[in-house]
């Protein structure tokens, strides 16, 4: 009976075999190397824990908060640390963004003229963190070579924004790992062709059913000895969400 149990893992085994070979055999388009990239980095839902750190030359401060995302449409941030900042919370919703202010009882919408803007002091900006452009929908994309970043043979993407697409950033080059379509680097530049930010991941980590970078840094181009750090300590994929949760009414109420 023994050997009837084992035959179904050998044959999920051989299938997932099969699959990343056909993936790697494949001449996938730029367009849907970061699509894989994108989706398993997103997932039909997911829900984590984080810390960010603020890193300038003379301080460091960092912030812990837990997150809900559903797709690309919905989006929610609770503060749970430092005690001056808990309970803050932010959400968006198709592009729309609200930030709640506990100490004030105050709900801040947060127009797009802000999306730029620094995200709590970081070098995030509120577009970055909740991801309201997506790199998928609101880019043409071009494969332009083959690179080894950090050990690792990677894809290098250029993504240029449609005419009438409201995104922020007016290029982004990015690199997209051969082996694990990780988001492994990119670099941000503004409509004038200047590169603003850098961004790096590292560590590979089991979260779940899937295998991804759990920590993430931002480099200002422009500010010597500046960085952000952001660190996954928790990610669970694909749990149902249901769209109520990500409202006004409950960022008064999720903790």
């Amino acid at each position: 009976m023994k050997s009837y149990k084992i035959i179904p893992a050998v044959l999920l085994a051989t299938g997932i075999f099969l699959l990343n070979n056909t993936l790697k055999s494949q001449e996938l388009t730029a367009k849907e190397i970061v699509t894989i990239a994108d989706e398993k980095n997103r997932g039909e839902t997911m829900q984590g824990e984080m810390t960010m750190t603020i890193v300038r030359p003379k301080w460091e401060r960092t912030v812990s908060m837990k997150s809900w995302s559903k797709g690309d449409k919905y989006f929610m941030i609770y503060i749970t640390a430092p005690a001056k900042e808990k309970g803050q919370v932010f959400l968006k919703v198709d592009n729309e963004m609200w930030n709640y202010v506990p100490t004030i009882s105050r709900m801040i919408k947060i127009p797009p003229s802000m999306m730029m803007q620094s995200w709590m002091g970081s070098d995030f900006t509120n577009d970055d963190l909740v991801k309201q452009s997506s790199i998928v929908v609101d880019y043409d994309h071009t494969l332009l070579a083959e690179e080894t970043i950090r050990e690792k043979e990677c894809y290098k993407i250029e993504l240029i924004p449609h005419e009438d697409a409201a995104v922020v950033w007016g290029k982004i080059i990015s690199w997209v790992t051969k082996d694990g379509f990780d988001l492994w680097k990119s670099e941000y530049y503004d409509e004038d062709g200047y590169l603003q930010n850098t961004q790096n991941a590292f560590d590979i980590k089991t979260f779940g059913d899937r295998d991804i970078p759990s920590r993430m840094e931002i480099i200002p181009a422009d500010k010597e000895g500046e960085k952000t750090i952001l660190n996954f300590t928790n990610s669970v994929f694909n749990k149902p969400i249901n769209d109520s949760f990500f409202s006004k009414q409950n960022m008064k109420k999720v903790r």
